[in-house]
């Protein structure tokens, strides 16, 4: 009996044992769990919170820098102001989309010497944004800037402003930019920038010695912008690339670039790389196209002629890419031929909406070669002939390449 109760308050010891020790195990799971459900946030690694902070918009990341100290101190870090971007919109007090102006200079001001990467638009058509824009602009005094995006998205009532000669958003606000910034600024975009002249532009390619791309609005190419640009003084770009846009069909003008201007342009710069994006509406385009012009790089965001495609075949040697997002019902055979023809460097080719016959299409890459590095084709652009069927053609079109190819289902442009 003595050793039956041992043997019980033993058993009971082990039992208590153990209950404590499901108890402590259970303890530090629910704080695990705990710890999992309700992380302390402002003991996340830096780098964590400088990735986070990256995603977001500046008002947000403004915003999140106040939930703590180490937040903040992420907020200020050099890495997260190497670049940029910001919207400015009318009312400056709504948050929607826009930046405040006076956030912005607050920015500029304590990470001056950090920004290498700035891109901005304006996104209204108001006096107020304009002037702000500008404002900021000729606060970009002590940085090293790499690169500077300006880009107006604006109606074109926004270039009919009464005081554009008279506000700061000008060529000296270029100047001033320019000033503190020769000797890095490898990139400069003015899209749609109305208060910006070709002396302006002329102005930052002179004093800028590493400038090498160069983005602009059609409307502030001129004959004296390329023949400046075609100068000694000046440094041979790499990139130039020009938007033709219109938004409303009869309502712009377009000027013609005369052809010494632009052979003056590429004896300097013999490498460059001309790209232009043509957003025109077809009764548009009779200033272009007229004689032989040196684009390396060839987008047609709009509906494009027969006309103007076999325009193209005739004077664009240098050709190296084209993207053809629609056209007419008129099959594209001819005009196809020709520019495999006569534009002997192309190697990168996208069509979308338009009709073509197998068998032309066929030729026009047996005449290619093996060249085309990319060709880009939707499967509806391909019309079955006597000679060719959808199933046969691929088997065709890859033997000229050197490899397999198909039609694509969706455009990869």
């Amino acid at each position: 009996m003595k050793r039956g109760r041992k043997t019980n308050e033993a058993n009971s010891g082990s039992s208590e044992e153990t209950t404590e020790k499901e108890s402590k195990r259970h303890k530090v799971v629910d704080e695990k769990t705990r710890a999992v459900q309700s992380p302390d946030w402002a003991n996340l690694l830096q780098d964590i919170i400088l990735q986070v902070f990256q995603y977001l918009p500046l008002l947000d990341r403004a915003h999140a820098s106040q939930v703590c100290r180490s937040w903040n101190q992420v907020f200020h870090m050099p890495d997260l102001w190497r670049c940029f971007e910001f919207e400015l919109n009318q009312p400056a007090t709504s948050y929607l989309r826009a930046t405040h102006p006076e956030l912005i200079k607050q920015i500029i001001k304590k990470h001056s010497n950090h920004l290498q990467y700035v891109s901005f638009k304006v996104v209204d058509s108001s006096k107020e944004s304009a002037e702000a824009a500008c404002d900021i602009l000729s606060q970009l005094v002590n940085c090293s800037l790499k690169t500077l995006g300006l880009i107006s998205t604006a109606r074109p009532s926004f270039m009919d402003l009464p005081k554009i000669d008279d506000t700061p958003v000008d060529d000296p606000s270029l100047k001033v930019l320019v000033a503190n910034n020769s000797d890095t600024l490898k990139l400069l975009k003015m899209s749609s920038c109305p208060h910006v002249s070709p002396a302006g532009i002329l102005c930052v390619a002179d004093q800028c010695h590493g400038l090498r791309e160069l983005a602009l609005n059609y409307h502030l190419l001129s004959d004296e912008l390329l023949l400046a640009l075609s100068s000694e003084k000046h440094v041979r770009l790499e990139h130039l690339r020009i938007d033709v846009v219109s938004e409303n069909p009869g309502q712009t003008q377009f000027h013609t670039i005369q052809k010494s201007s632009w052979d003056a342009f590429i004896k300097h710069s013999p490498k460059v790389n001309l790209v232009m994006y043509f957003f025109l509406y077809e009764e548009e385009f009779d200033p272009f196209f007229r004689y032989e012009i040196p684009v390396t790089h060839l987008y047609f965001g709009r509906s494009v002629s027969k006309d103007v495609l076999g325009r193209v075949g005739m004077t664009c040697p240098r050709l190296v890419e084209l993207v053809v997002c629609a056209n007419g019902l008129r099959p594209l055979d001819e005009e196809l031929i020709r520019i495999a023809e006569r534009c002997k460097y192309l190697s990168a080719v996208g069509l979308g909406e338009c009709e073509v016959s197998c068998s032309a299409f066929v030729e026009f890459v047996k005449m290619c070669g093996g060249r085309l590095s990319q060709l880009s084709i939707m499967e509806e652009v391909l019309i079955p002939d006597q000679k060719y069927s959808l199933e046969q053609i691929h088997w065709e079109v890859s033997k000229h390449l050197g490899r397999v190819w198909f039609p694509d289902m969706m455009p990869t442009w």
